[in-house]
């Protein structure tokens, strides 16, 4: 075992723990990390993986390590996220030896601690080499069972399956433990799919067109964000579900667009590249370091049709006039329980409150848009979400008190094909497992 493989195990087990301590996200806490230990391509798969997985199974790892250490209720807390890191090892990960990933555990044990701790180390883990993992068939209650062996709080898949029936939720929650994929947006205003598939093929990318949006590309190997032709802007780095917004909004040449909650600016930059270059997107966040993203991202792309504005979008009636765009999206504030692939800490820190906090914030951000709007103009309202209290019914409450809007059922025809068959009135859930993108939500409102 070489030494930067073992200081893979202990980078991992410090993230965890700060991860743990400032409920700071994953990925930019990754991302850094590997920037500052300058760390190999190999050792950069293992660290994600290795840290991803840990959290990803947190639940399940805890279940499995309870019986071992009952009797030592007052671990510290980097001994915790060691122990269920070498466990996620010796569970998840068949190329690496159990024998080598305790070896390791236990030098990491004495390096943070002392004699005690490694032995004790040792000892966890040896004994569950030797038991074996206790069983989650002991668990009766089948929704305590799911929680269990996918990770996933027990009030959210309870929620779940209230909302959605025990099938889809197991679907859902399976798919939220695997490595979401990359996919990125051709920007059509300056080069085809083909082209840029064959670029990048050349330079040694494993690309696959996407069989659900014309425009969208899925690597299979690499990061395209560290390639010429993303500097060169011929393409934006964004899920497959977030592309249908723009697709649901239909936005035309030179029409006047609002986008309400814009950064980083992928849902703008698309509906630009839809208009051609043409007519005036308006992209507000309430952040400057956000809109300078916007701003970048538009940049880069060489869109001119994209005008930033730094504003609260509750207060938007007080800096445009009523009645003055022909379409507006509002991708709201959400729990983002659709995006959990890609940022699993999340699981472990939202709770029901926070559902109900941010749909009265989308109700505000409704009330406060859509006077804004031009008779007959288009609303669509997104999130990435998978919940009904901040998706369905948010948008219920909204027509029930709102008469001069109506559902959009004509959107179907705006689509993709291959999302038309999942939708049937004004609006649409994107579960994870349904094209294997993240979870999203649209609904399409006109306004009378």
């Amino acid at each position: 075992m070489t030494s930067t493989k073992k200081n893979v195990r202990a980078i991992a087990m410090d993230l965890l723990v700060t991860i743990e301590k400032n409920q700071s996200y994953s990925n930019l806490l990754l991302n850094s990390t590997i920037e500052k230990n300058q760390l190999s391509a190999v050792d950069v798969g293992l660290l994600t993986e290795l840290t991803y997985g840990t959290l990803q199974r947190r639940m399940a790892l805890d279940f499995y390590l309870t019986p071992f250490i009952k009797d030592n209720k007052k671990l510290a807390n980097w001994i915790h996220h060691l122990l269920r890191l070498t466990l996620y090892q010796m569970i998840y990960l068949d190329r690496i030896p159990d024998r080598a990933a305790i070896y390791e555990a236990v030098e990491i044990a004495k390096e943070r601690g002392h004699k005690g701790i490694a032995s004790l180390v040792n000892g966890v883990l040896r004994n569950i080499q030797r038991q074996g993992l206790p069983s989650l068939n002991d668990v009766s209650d089948p929704i305590e069972r799911l929680a269990l062996e996918t990770s996933h709080p027990l009030w959210l898949v309870s929620r779940w399956v209230n909302q959605f029936g025990y099938d889809k939720t197991r679907e859902m929650c399976e798919i939220n433990l695997t490595a979401p994929m990359q996919t990125a947006r051709i920007n059509l205003t300056k080069i085809s799919r083909d082209e840029c598939v064959a670029l990048l093929e050349e330079d040694g990318f494993q690309i696959e067109k996407s069989p659900v949006i014309p425009e969208a590309i899925r690597a299979l190997k690499g990061n395209l964000a560290s390639t010429i032709a993303f500097n060169y802007g011929m393409f934006t780095i964004q899920d497959e579900s977030s592309m249908l917004a723009a697709y649901a909004l239909g936005a035309r040449e030179d029409e006047y667009i609002l986008d309400a909650c814009a950064a980083p600016g992928g849902k703008s930059t698309h509906i630009a590249e839809k208009m051609n270059n043409t007519g005036e997107v308006i992209s507000v966040d309430l952040h400057q370091h956000k809109v300078r993203l916007i701003n970048d991202n538009a940049k880069r792309l060489g869109l001119t049709n994209i005008i930033t504005s730094v504003a609260d979008s509750r207060h938007l009636q007080e800096k445009f006039k009523l009645e003055s765009f022909d379409r507006i999206l509002l991708d709201a504030p959400c729990s983002g329980l659709g995006v959990m692939r890609r940022k699993p800490d999340m699981k472990y820190t939202k709770t029901e409150q926070d559902i109900e906090r941010l749909s009265s914030i989308q109700q505000t951000l409704l009330e406060s848009v859509t006077p804004l709007l031009k008779k007959g103009g288009i609303l669509v309202y997104s999130t990435c979400t998978v919940d009904k209290g901040e998706n369905e019914h948010t948008v219920k409450t909204f027509l029930e008190n709102h008469p001069e809007f109506e559902g959009d059922t004509t959107f179907k025809s705006r689509m993709p094909e291959a999302i038309q068959p999942l939708i049937t009135g004004y609006d649409l859930q994107i579960f994870p497992q349904d094209i294997g993108s993240d979870g999203f939500y649209i609904a399409v409102l006109k306004k009378a």
